[in-house]
C-alpha cells in the first residue's frame, strides 16, 4: 500500500481524535455518543427476531452478528474506560477489530438488544459520572480500521493500534455505532427488496 496514503489517513484520524475527542468537553462527548446510540436502538428495537439472523449478502454479517459484536467489543471497551478512568493503561493488548461471541447466532435476539442497552447504559452513566476537568496521562491500544483505496484501486481496510485518551478513546463509540447503523440499515433494506 502507498505509503503516503497509510501516513495521510493515520494523520487525519489523529486529527479527528484530538478536535472531536480530546480537545472537546466532557459534556459534549457524553450527548454525541448518547445520541448514537438512541439511533441505534431505535433502528434496532423493531426489528423481528424471525429476520435478523438472515444474511443480506453472502460474507457478510447478519443484523444479530452485527450485534452480537458491540456486545462484544462494547463490554470490555467499558472495562477499558474504567481504567482509564482510573488514571491507569488497560492491561493486555488491543481489543480484536472483528470480535464476536463464539456463537452470535445462538444468542436469543430479546437477550443482545437487552445487553447492549444495559452496556450502553453503563457506559452513558459512566461518562455523565466523569468531572468536567478530569485528566489523565493514562492511554488505552485501540484498534483502528479505516477503509482506503490501495494502488490497484480497491477499497480495502487499513489496521493499525492508535494510543487514545479517554475522551478520543470514548468517542470512538459514536464511530463505531453510527458505521454498524449504516451497515444493519444497508443489510435491513436489501432484506426487504
Amino acid at each position: 500500500m502507498n505509503q503516503d496514503v497509510v501516513a495521510a489517513t493515520k494523520a487525519k484520524a489523529r486529527e479527528y481524535f484530538k478536535v472531536r475527542g480530546t480537545l472537546t468537553p466532557a459534556a459534549t462527548i457524553h450527548e454525541r455518543i448518547a445520541e448514537s446510540f438512541s439511533a441505534l436502538h431505535a433502528f434496532l428495537g423493531p426489528l423481528p427476531a424471525s429476520t435478523v439472523a438472515r444474511r443480506a449478502f453472502p460474507g457478510e454479517w447478519s443484523i444479530q452478528e452485527v450485534v452480537d459484536h458491540l456486545v462484544e467489543t462494547h463490554r470490555p471497551g467499558l472495562d477499558e474506560l474504567w481504567c482509564l478512568l482510573a488514571g491507569t493503561r488497560p492491561p493486555g493488548e488491543a481489543i480484536p477489530a472483528s470480535l464476536q461471541s463464539k456463537a452470535p447466532l445462538h444468542r436469543p435476539w430479546p437477550w443482545l438488544l437487552a445487553e447492549l442497552g444495559r452496556i450502553h447504559g453503563e457506559i452513558l452513566r459512566t461518562l455523565a459520572a466523569v468531572h468536567p476537568e478530569f485528566t489523565t496521562e493514562a492511554r488505552a491500544p485501540l484498534v483502528m480500521v479505516v477503509n482506503v483505496t490501495d494502488d490497484d484501486g480497491k477499497v480495502v481496510p487499513l489496521h493499525w493500534v492508535e494510543e487514545l485518551d479517554w475522551k478520543a478513546y470514548a468517542i470512538t463509540w459514536r464511530l463505531h455505532v453510527l458505521d454498524h447503523l449504516k451497515q444493519v440499515k444497508k443489510v435491513r433494506a436489501a432484506m426487504d427488496r
